[in-house]
């Protein structure tokens, strides 16, 4: 079984965060378990001290969650792998007189065949026209992907967006009138609050676990953006993308992660909160893609900052023992317009105390490019306030949207058999039509060959269009681009994605 896993090394111990989808194996898919959930009764009360009934909340949430099975098939990939010696030697033990055994000992291309691959997850139906909410992890590369309910029904899913950055995707199933489960506002629930982790662990359908939230706001440096909720229910592979819910059976996080020495549970799984999910969800239905707004700025927790400070021998007091120390602050950003400078401490946004980096991560991915927030923070130990406007990582507050091949205007094909000989290359695609749009506008010419795009290898159409989505959102959405003239002469040209 592969997992998806980060390390990290706190003081002596090696410990392994490993994102709980099913490993792959020579098939592999990801599961998502059944969703549902009606409108909720008025739970009664418990006494402090009391036993909690949770057969409740499973009975509210199970149907809710569902199976996921992700298959991507067979693919021919060209790799690279290391040359035998003995292998050029005994079909052409004359090669080095004759000039032709270059490259002995190195390495040379080799075409292979990669096996069918599934992997299985978890999900949750978040409304009863079939939209399902689940790891980005679980479906990322899919060529197929099969979600089956509680009840045994199985359908066809599509992918509507998804967020590395948050490791959350929305997908879709064409059914109607589907227990949708009820979603609750993560920023209420309690550490020491009752939970249940609903999935598919271990490839066993319709499971419940408990425990409690043991923390929230936690990071540890898996995803882009990560204002966990900690709790001690059993995550483990499968349980990706499924449910953790309160004792009303409602949605409070979506399942992520676990932390773990050996791989698998043993203390401490995470989940994404659903103030988060909300909007990541709103921003795929609306734009296409998430619009991220930013502080602008890199740091740490203050503790953090002076714990290291003191390790090196330096006495430092920065007014405060809760915050976040601002380690550097971007050009043009809402941070700089506030008057943050390096070494303040931020200490609450629009009144909302942040004690540690997790806070401030949670609050901001809630909001959106253009929202205007009030920053509280330390400069010399004196408070300060400034209300600012949040921007996106291109510096603006316009809408950042998916860009596709259509903005480029050229069409494209893989090289052919006969180019890869003439050329003496192994991959590439060739520019078989220029019309108006950026290519044009760079200058590419009709029958340039593309062999990489921003560093990335361009074997597939696909590769390029994945290159520039991911150019389009980012902070400088501009593409340089590698290649060569039918000639066998090579250039390279930067095409300019913005306005």
């Amino acid at each position: 079984m592969k997992k998806f896993a980060n390390y990290l090394t706190p003081a002596l111990s090696v410990v392994a965060i490993a994102f709980s989808v099913a490993a792959f194996s020579t098939t592999c898919a990801a599961t998502h378990s059944a969703p549902a959930v009606g409108q909720v009764a008025q739970m009664p009360t418990v006494a402090a001290g009391q036993p909690v009934d949770l057969t409740y909340a499973a009975e509210k949430a199970l149907p809710s969650v569902v199976h996921i099975k992700y298959v991507q098939n067979s693919k021919v990939q060209t790799v690279e792998v290391q040359r035998d010696p003995f292998e050029d030697f005994f079909s052409d033990p004359f090669g080095g007189f004759f000039g032709r055994g270059q490259g002995q000992g190195g390495t040379r291309k080799r075409q292979v065949q990669t096996p069918r691959r599934t992997a299985t997850g978890s999900g949750v139906i978040i409304s009863a026209d079939g939209y399902i909410v689940t790891n980005n992890h679980v479906v990322e590369g899919a060529d197929e992907l099969t979600v089956t309910l509680n009840d045994n029904k199985e359908y066809s899913a599509r992918i509507i967006g998804n967020d590395q950055t948050t490791d959350l995707a929305l997908i879709k199933i064409d059914g109607r009138n589907l227990p949708a489960i009820t979603i609750a506002n993560s920023d209420q629930v309690k550490v020491g609050e009752w939970v249940l982790a609903v999935g598919n662990p271990l490839g066993l359908n319709n499971t419940v676990t408990a425990g409690i939230i043991s923390a929230k706001a936690r990071t540890l440096g898996a995803n882009g953006v990560e204002s966990f909720i900690q709790t001690d229910a059993a995550i483990n592979a499968g349980n990706s993308g499924g449910a953790l819910v309160n004792t009303r059976g409602e949605l409070v996080g979506i399942n992520a992660m676990l932390y773990s020495q050996t791989g698998s549970y043993s203390g401490y799984g995470f989940a994404i909160p659903t103030t988060i999910m909300n909007k990541v969800v709103d921003d795929i239905k609306k734009y296409g893609s998430v619009q991220r707004a930013m502080i602008g700025i890199s740091g740490r927790d203050v503790k953090t900052q002076v714990d290291e400070e003191k390790e090196q021998g330096n006495e430092v007091d920065y007014g405060t023992m809760e915050g976040i120390y601002v380690a550097e602050v971007v050009e043009n950003s809402a941070a700089e317009e506030a008057g943050i400078v390096k070494g303040d401490v931020i200490t609450e946004v629009d009144g909302q105390k942040v004690t540690k980096f997790g806070d401030l991560s949670g609050i901001i991915a809630q909001k959106r490019p253009g929202d205007k927030v009030t920053l509280t923070f330390l400069h010399n130990k004196k408070k300060h306030s400034k209300q600012v406007t949040l921007k996106n990582e291109q510096g603006t507050t316009k809408v950042v949207k998916n860009a596709d091949l259509d903005v480029l205007g050229a069409d494209f094909r893989p090289v052919t058999s006969a180019q890869k000989e003439q050329l003496d290359i192994t991959y590439g695609l060739e520019v078989i039509k220029v019309n108006a749009g950026k290519m044009k506008d760079a200058g590419i010419p009709k029958g340039f060959i593309i062999q990489r795009v921003n560093d990335e290898k361009m074997e597939s159409v696909e590769d390029l269009e994945k290159v520039v989505k991911a150019a389009s959102r980012s902070a400088e959405p501009v593409l340089i681009v590698k290649g060569l003239f039918s000639t066998g002469k090579r250039g390279y040209y930067v095409v300019q994605l913005g306005e």
